[in-house]
């Protein structure tokens, strides 16, 4: 077998459903990071929503170093909320089709007053805990996969990179261990 084809299985394996969508996701997110720190002059990132939202109902110092920038900060979390939501009643339910989107393989189509929703099938308790943990994990890690997985290596932070790294390695190690398991939704 060529080194080509050898390639090709191995890109196919990796991406059974195309890599197209995968880069025009990062496009996208890469393109929402400029305009971000364009408009700010701050890195983007998700870690900092909770306690930038807290200075407006606390006047501990913590909270109030993001007074200047909790605004926008508000702002980015609810983009991220709103583009999820607007995904999973556009694309994930059928409403709007397209190559680049394959349709999910779990969860349950919903009519909710003639739209058709997605749900995931993950118990709320799980979401609920793994959103706990990761909340935590983001502020002993200062900061999150997206803030040092797309700002950080970006602009060739060496703390962002090792944190990148472990992140992910501890990612895949739970991930092989919970699949060993037999856990399940």
């Amino acid at each position: 077998m060529t080194a080509t084809a050898l390639l090709a299985v191995a890109f196919g394996e990796l991406f059974p459903n195309g890599i197209s969508h995968y880069a025009i996701g990062g496009l996208l997110v890469g393109l929402g990071t400029v305009v971000i720190y364009l408009g700010t002059g701050i890195a983007a990132g998700a870690s900092t929503f909770l306690e930038s939202t807290l200075s407006y109902v606390s006047n501990l110092s913590r909270f109030q170093r993001y007074v200047p920038s909790r605004d926008w900060r508000v702002v980015f979390t609810l983009g991220i909320v709103a583009g999820a939501a607007i995904y999973a009643v556009t694309f994930q339910s059928g409403l709007v089709s397209s190559s680049l989107h394959q349709p999910a393989t779990t969860g349950q189509l919903y009519d909710v007053g003639g739209l058709t929703l997605w749900m995931t099938e993950v118990q709320p308790w799980r979401l609920f805990v793994g959103g706990i943990l990761i909340g935590i994990g983001t502020r002993v890690g200062k900061g999150c996969t997206s803030g040092h997985g797309v700002c950080g290596v970006g602009s060739a932070s060496s703390a962002s990179l090792v944190g990148v790294a472990t992140f992910l390695l501890i990612a895949i190690g739970v991930a092989q261990l919970v699949q060993a398991l037999g856990v399940s939704p």
